[in-house]
C-alpha cells in the first residue's frame, strides 16, 4: 500500500538518483579513426590527448595534473582529452564511477579497440604501447609531440605555451 509518507520517500530517492545521474561524467566511446579525425584537423586548437587506464597507477597519479591543466587553460585554445584504455565492458562498472569519485571535468573518451597493433602506430610510431602516454598536437600535426611517461602540470604548461 502506497501511503503519503512512502510517496514522499520515493520522490526523494528519485530526486537523489536523478541528481547523481545528471552529475555523472559522459564518456563517449570512439574507434581510433574517430579519435584521429577529431584531433588531426586544421583548427588552431592544441589537443593534449592522454592515454590512461583505471588499473594503471602512474596514469591515475598524473590525472590530477591534467585536470588542473584543463581548468587553468579553459579559456585558451587547448583541449584536454583523457582517453581511457579500459575495456568497453568496464565503462559503467569501473570508468564512470572512478571519474565521478574524482570529479574530473576534462573530456573523457573510451577507446574501443582490442588489438594495440591496429592503433598504436596510428597515434605515434614512437609509442611502444605503454601507458601513461600523451600526445600534444595542433593544426594537423604542425605541432606533434609524444611522451610515453608520467607528466606534470608544469611540464604541460611549458610544452603548450
Amino acid at each position: 500500500m502506497l501511503t503519503m509518507k512512502n510517496t514522499h520517500n520515493y520522490i526523494i530517492i528519485a530526486f537523489i538518483f536523478a541528481s547523481v545521474m545528471l552529475s555523472a561524467q559522459h564518456v563517449a566511446v570512439y574507434k581510433i579513426d574517430n579519435l584521429l579525425k577529431r584531433i588531426n584537423n586544421n583548427s588552431d586548437t592544441t589537443y593534449v590527448v592522454n592515454f590512461w587506464a583505471t588499473w594503471c597507477k602512474p596514469c591515475v597519479a598524473e590525472l590530477p595534473e591534467f585536470e588542473r591543466f584543463h581548468v587553468d587553460l579553459k579559456t585558451k585554445k587547448v583541449k584536454v582529452i583523457l582517453v581511457s584504455m579500459d575495456f568497453k565492458e568496464e565503462l559503467t562498472r569501473r570508468v564512470k564511477p572512478f571519474l565521478q569519485e574524482n570529479k574530473y571535468t576534462c573530456e573523457v573518451i573510451l577507446l574501443d579497440e582490442i588489438n594495440g597493433n591496429d592503433f598504436i602506430n596510428k597515434i605515434s610510431e614512437q609509442w611502444s604501447g605503454a601507458i601513461p602516454a600523451t600526445l600534444i598536437t595542433k593544426n594537423n600535426k604542425t605541432l606533434f609531440e609524444f611522451y610515453e611517461k608520467k607528466l606534470t602540470y608544469d611540464f604541460l604548461v611549458e610544452r603548450v605555451k
